[in-house]
């Protein structure tokens, strides 16, 4: 299956799909997970219910059953994903945190690009994907990661209004009585809850402007017990400290405040990661500030924060504003490398449908694309949980290898 797979690594692989066999709870279940999965593993181009079941059926005669039975099982089957993907894991975070502390809780989203219109949640809309407006589905991750790994967790499909709230596209879509519209924000705090709630080790929640220029979603991160270091819109207006503490003027928006202190020379050049090319370099600024929002909170409540702005090279304008909840003592470049750690993110989307074929699947259901998600999670973790024992970061060098380039 993969390079590092030698005898012990083969029946460490034996021993996950049995526990989570265990969790399935049925003998026909744990047979089609374990097809499935190692589908997913598999060199096949197309990782979808038809060629994986074609893969492990030599009798012709048979295809159309094990089709059948694998469609039925990915589809319609009553299992739950949240016990199979808190269980994938905490068992990458164990080996991942022999090695390295947690840092980081990172929130990003991916486009699922699709042709027709009755796959579930599908319509025209962004995504970073394709870097434009197009035919797709939308999901939420959330991604927990040490200096050296990032494995994703969780997994949410954004549901816009056109399917929450047509009942004629719920019943297509078999969308359960229980979910309702959320936007993106609100679904990414359900998922940090119920990490709060298992017991997945604490990081910095990270996410771009689509998360952190809600004040709400910051206020619940801080309530959770959580630091952030988030993006935020150009537009968002802050109260400047001075060094005392107190605010000084009215606020200002960012993307001033960034204007400002570029005039007074604020600006400095950071080095956030070792390339193999070249090192990953831009020009930082921060300050304290007090978010200006209305809360029913007097300014003097609330807390201060840090805002970070970057500024990259032959730029009119910054490229990204960050507000950080993380203490002030906390140094510019130990602010940047946090941040910047957001970004990894694409690498793992990248890794997930192009080896482990994530947005592959061809079902239409709510429930369907779901557990389809959660095999390809619980297949991710065992890979990061196996790279981790045999390249811990110690052996690694400056070089950063994708986990999945060890794919065989």
């Amino acid at each position: 299956m993969v390079e590092f797979m030698d005898t012990a690594a083969t029946q460490r692989l034996g021993a996950y799909f049995s526990e989570v066999g265990d969790l399935l709870g049925d003998d026909r279940r744990r047979k089609s997970f374990a097809i499935y999965a190692m589908g997913l593993f598999g060199a096949s181009e197309r990782k979808s219910v038809e060629p994986l079941s074609a893969q492990v059926c030599i009798d012709p005669n048979k295809a159309d059953a094990a089709h059948q039975r694998l469609l039925h099982f990915i589809s319609n089957s009553r299992w739950s994903d949240h016990d199979v993907r808190i269980f994938s894991a905490k068992y990458a975070l164990e080996e991942m945190a022999r090695q390295d502390d947690i840092e980081a809780w990172i929130l990003d989203d991916t486009g699922f690009l699709k042709q027709g219109t009755h796959s579930v949640g599908v319509q025209r809309q962004y995504t970073g994907s394709a870097g434009k407006v197009t035919n797709c589905q939308s999901g939420v991750s959330l991604s927990v990661a040490t200096r050296h790994e990032h494995v994703p967790i969780d997994f949410e499909l954004y549901l816009p209004k056109s399917w929450a709230n047509v009942p004629a596209k719920r019943k297509e879509g078999r969308i359960p009585d229980n979910v309702e519209f959320k936007t993106k924000p609100e679904l990414a705090l359900d998922m940090i809850r119920r990490a709060v709630e298992d017991g997945i080790p604490k990081g910095v929640v990270l996410g771009d402007a689509g998360y952190g220029s809600s004040s709400e979603f910051r206020q619940e991160v801080r309530a959770l017990g959580l630091q952030f270091v988030v993006g935020v819109m150009p537009q968002t207006k802050v109260w400047v400290l001075n060094k005392k503490g107190r605010r000084t003027g009215d606020a200002i928006s960012v993307k001033e405040c960034a204007r400002r202190m570029n005039k007074r020379r604020g600006f400095r050049r950071c080095t956030w990661r070792k390339g193999t090319k070249e090192d990953l370099s831009a020009r930082f600024a921060s300050c304290r500030v007090v978010p200006f929002h209305n809360d029913g909170h007097a300014p003097d409540e609330r807390e201060p924060l840090t805002l970070l702005v970057e500024w990259r090279d032959g730029e009119d304008a910054p490229a990204n504003y960050f507000l950080s909840s993380l203490s002030s003592t906390i140094t510019r470049k130990q602010l940047v490398r946090i941040a910047m750690q957001r970004w990894r993110t694409e690498r793992v989307y990248e890794d997930l449908k192009g080896e482990l074929g994530l947005d592959h699947f061809e079902g239409r259901s709510f429930p369907g694309w779901h557990h389809h998600v959660t095999v390809a999670l619980c297949c991710y973790a065992f890979i990061i949980a196996e790279r981790v024992r045999h390249f811990p970061p110690s052996t690694r060098g400056s070089v950063q290898a994708s986990p999945l380039q060890l794919a065989a």
